[in-house]
């Protein structure tokens, strides 16, 4: 028997087309993806408020302070550190307030 002689030029069209009809689809199907939005809620006016927190190697909360009065906060936080305890450091602490018209 003898073989069928095959053509790279006819093999390279055949490779080209059926490329091409995949990505046609590709994007057909990406096109109908995009095409779906989706509304996103409106963010709500948060505001917050700054306070000097004292804060205890644990992380834990000992005092806040108005954010003008970190003087008060150094003190407080060498204070607790004092006599060999667990060392006190300030940070700054933001927590949200509650408007009066909600």
């Amino acid at each position: 028997m003898a073989r069928k002689v095959v053509s790279r030029k006819a093999k390279a069209a055949e490779a080209e087309a059926a490329e091409k009809q995949a990505t046609a689809k590709k994007r057909a199907t990406k096109k109908r993806a995009s095409t779906r939005k989706t509304k996103k809620k409106a963010a709500e006016d948060v505001r917050l408020k700054l306070y000097w927190g004292v804060f205890s190697q644990n992380l834990k909360r000992v005092a806040v302070f108005e954010f003008d009065q970190k003087k008060e906060a150094e003190k407080r936080a060498t204070e607790l550190s004092k006599g060999g305890k667990s060392p006190h450091f300030i940070q700054k602490v933001k927590e949200e307030i509650k408007l009066e018209g909600e």
